[in-house]
């Protein structure tokens, strides 16, 4: 079935793709780009009409042309190192117009960010390996950004369940905490789930950028895996308004607004808030636990019952409100902002589906003011300034209070006397976390580029538990949970020419961690205060080539260094267990990656191929099981040494305005690499050799979109997307352990989504639908703990003002 509607829509869909498409009444416009300064031809400029999707790029002559339907338009012309320029243009039917256009140089030259239409593109510039993820295509779909980066290669969204549920990206091999996360380059570690990836929608940010493996001493990160920063529209726009709302399967709500202004004198406001709400109620299949009248209870796990989730309501809220002055004398930037957001979650299951809970649930806010000034040639020319400011008030409360024991048809058995469905617990945990990051940037002559950064974050949780429950007010909850991070970095760039660049870094790591540890025998009373510091040095170097026409080669290196999160130190005071005791991990990180970028009149390719190698010791990693009685949580531990070696692969082929078809695939083979059970031992390791368990190691995507231009009226447009994702099965425990058929893994599964947007009045108005898991596929990300089947959802958009251009077929530019 599932292929048969795949090749119904090729067979008898595709071919009319072409009459769809053709606009009656079409002008042409070409002509020259040349340089103002010395009149000589500029390759590769972006020519293309404002608010449409019709554009090209000029060839090495600094000729373009293109096709476009009549009307009145103003054309907009870019290239790396000179001013944009716009220019009113009018296209009459079946004429062409010429129109050669000069470009005044600037004065300097900073790193390009390029996306190519409805798709990935290149960080360009940058020696590091990175990509940037263009959302203007995504924004009147319902996808939050963790799903927005699921088609960027090499990464992996994991989730536990429905909306809201737990989430962990994948990035070559790793994943979780090894991936730090920043927002416009600030920090985003410990600022609570109510404020997350998995609940900001992904209308929040105008791009998404993703650094694999080798991260730039710019965002102070001890990532190991990567880092992904969301960057927002920091444009200067008058008066705007983008607002959304819609809903979906499982009782799902998504609401969104987003408007503000910018003075003519840079006084500026922005409100941006959000929801999400979701009952999360889908069918899972799994063996049912079933309640006896005579008090007993019988388990068949080899049957597997259908039911519905019933204790797996979510919401949360959040608004961001900035307000600020921007292109000052004294500051190109200075706005002050507060973030405000609340999260309620109810907990269905444990870390693995055959554990239920009926009446489980934790919720949490967050606080956070903020603070951000920037200036270019501060004081001095060629010296640039950054200072951001923020911090995080948030509390979260873990309640288990039942007296029942729940089963997965909603029945309830009393538990004699004994309180709490996994762990007794009405625990409020209060954690505060400041975080400075100082940036200086200093440009000498046109060749070296020399930048410091530093970023400074605290993080002190407190708790307090309800007398009788899990916590222990007089132990464990008495002693306070502390770090302190430093993280210093110096790099150099050379830059002699557009053709290739180097990078140097260093990188000084320091953290400070304190926090209650049981010193009984039980591991369960008699908690004192220890504490300890660790330090490390890094470095790395990164640099890139532009071989022969469209065709990059980047290559870097890093020492890297990945201090404890909070959440591993601590743990998050419910199914998470904490270890203080934790060592940094420590990771040689090798990065190649060749790329190819091609835009030539209409169409347009883009490919990719990245090799990684890592050799990680002290590897922190998650393991499930049994630590208190028959209660299943999941731990931390360092893992000696981890090895990991794969590739990555992507492409993209765009056509005019109309067409943008592309995927990737990515195989990462991470093994344990511990040769004997201890240090000293002459004994082999069971597991040396085998992979890392419970990690996903081969898996692919790919989409199509098509689009028509004005076709039930003029200024109007219709998208139809088809995107799929194929994940290979994995084990959940290590391969080398048991017989091949005792393994429990995570099977091999293939989804499909289908999208239809259609939008009047150039985007003004938007209209979409969508159809999630079309072949209601059984979707696992974690072992067990099944996704949700086959889903509908409608949504409604609005956008008036000044929100900028859309993006057009080819590439769009964005300066950093």
């Amino acid at each position: 079935m599932k292929v048969s509607v795949l090749r119904i829509f090729v067979i008898f869909f595709l071919p009319f793709v072409p009459a769809l498409v053709s606009a009656q009444g079409d002008g042409f416009v070409s002509g020259e780009i040349v340089s103002a300064e010395n009149n000589g031809a500029i390759p590769y400029a972006t020519v293309f009409l404002k608010e449409t999707r019709y554009g090209a790029s000029t060839d090495t002559s600094g000729l373009y042309g293109f096709k476009a339907p009549a009307g009145d338009y103003s054309l907009v012309v870019s290239a790396i190192g000179y001013e944009r320029i716009e220019k009113p243009v009018r296209l009459t039917p079946g004429s062409r117009t010429k129109i050669s256009l000069a470009l005044t140089p600037k004065t300097t030259e900073m790193e390009e960010v390029v996306v190519l239409g409805s798709g990935v593109g290149r960080v360009n510039k940058s020696s590091f390996n990175a990509v940037a993820i263009g959302t203007q295509e995504l924004q009147n779909s319902t996808k939050n950004l963790s799903e927005a980066l699921a088609g960027a290669p090499g990464l992996k969204l994991r989730e536990s369940g429905g909306v809201g549920s737990d989430m962990q990206l994948l990035m070559d091999g790793f994943s979780g905490k090894h991936i730090k996360i920043f927002i416009d380059g600030i920090p985003q570690e410990g600022v609570g789930n109510s404020f997350g990836l998995n609940n900001i929608p992904v209308n929040f940010a105008e791009r998404i950028e993703v650094y694999k493996g080798v991260v730039p001493v710019g965002f102070g990160s001890d990532a190991l895996g990567g880092a992904i920063n969301i960057v927002t529209n920091k444009h200067r726009r008058g008066w705007f308004l983008d607002a959304s709302y819609s809903y979906g399967s499982f009782n799902t709500h998504k609401s969104q607004i987003n408007f503000g202004q910018t003075s003519r004198r840079g006084v500026m406001f922005e409100i941006n808030a959000f929801q999400n709400y979701s009952d999360n109620c889908y069918y899972v299949d799994t063996p049912v636990e079933h309640f006896l009248e005579d008090g007993s209870t019988s388990l068949d796990a080899s049957l597997v019952e259908r039911v519905r989730r019933f204790n797996d309501t979510y919401h949360n809220e959040a608004v961001i409100a900035k307000a600020g002055l921007v292109d000052r004398k004294w500051a190109d930037r200075l706005v002050l902002s507060f973030t405000y957001s609340h999260m309620y979650k109810e907990i269905q299951n444990g870390v693995i589906q055959k554990v239920v809970f009926g009446k489980k649930h934790r919720e949490g806010n967050s606080l956070m003011p903020s603070l951000e000034f920037g200036k270019r040639n501060f004081l001095t020319r060629g010296l640039d300034v950054t200072f951001t400011v923020n911090y995080n008030d948030n509390s979260a409360r873990n309640v288990d209070t039942s007296a029942y024991r729940y089963n997965w048809l909603g029945q309830r058995k009393y538990q004699d006397g004994r309180l709490g469905e996994q762990s007794y617990q009405d625990t409020r945990s209060h954690n505060s976390n400041w975080n400075a990051t100082f940036t200086l940037r200093y440009r000498i002559g046109r060749w070296h580029t020399v930048m410091l950064n530093h970023v400074f974050s605290a993080f002190r949780r407190e708790n307090t538990s309800t007398p009788g429950s899990s916590g222990n007010s007089s132990g464990a909850d008495a002693i306070a949970k502390q770090t302190r991070k430093n993280i210093t970095g110096l790099s150099w760039q050379m830059m002699p020419s557009k053709r290739w660049n180097l990078s140097l870094f260093g990188k000084y790591y320091n953290q400070f961690n304190a926090g209650p540890v049981s010193a009984s025998d039980s591991g369960t009373d008699n908690y004192v205060r220890t504490h300890g510091s660790v330090s490390a040095v890094g470095y790395g170097a990164a640099g890139t080539c532009f071989l022969l026409r469209g065709i990059q080669v980047k290559l870097s290196y890093e020492r890297a260094f990945r201090l404890p999160t909070n959440e591993e130190l601590f743990g998050d005071e419910d199914l998470e267990l904490g270890k203080i005791g934790l060592k940094p991990e420590k990771s040689d990180n090798l990065n190649l990656n060749i790329s190819f970028d091609r835009q030539s009149g209409m169409h347009g390719i883009y490919a990719e191929a990245g090799l990684i190698y890592r050799h990680t010791t002290d590897y922190i990693q998650r393991r499930i099981g049994n630590y208190s009685g028959n209660k299943t949580y999941a731990s931390y531990e360092n893992h000696g040494r981890v090895k990991t070696k794969g590739y990555s692969l992507s492409a993209r082929y765009t056509y005019s305005g109309w067409l943008s078809v592309g995927g990737s695939l990515t195989r990462m083979d991470v093994r344990d690499n511990v040769k004997t059970v201890a240090g000293g031992t002459s004994q082999e390791s069971l597991t040396y050799g085998g992979r890392i368990p419970n990690q996903p190691y081969l898996f692919a995507n790919s989409d199509l979109t098509l689009h028509w231009q004005n076709p039930l009226g003029s200024r109007s447009r219709l998208s139809l997307t088809y995107d799929n994702f194929y994940m290979h099965s994995f084990p959940l425990y290590s391969e080398k352990l048991g017989s091949a058929s005792s393994k429990e893994r995570v099977p091999t599964q293939f989804a499909h989504n289908l999208s239809l947007t259609y939008s009047i009045f150039q985007g003004k108005y938007n209209f979409s639908l969508e159809c999630r898991n079309l072949t209601d596929e059984k979707l696992y990300d974690n072992f067990s703990l099944q996704k949700a089947g086959r889903a509908f959802y409608g949504k409604i958009r609005i956008r008036l003002g000044e929100n900028g251009p859309r993006n057009h077929a080819g590439h769009r530019r964005h300066r950093k």
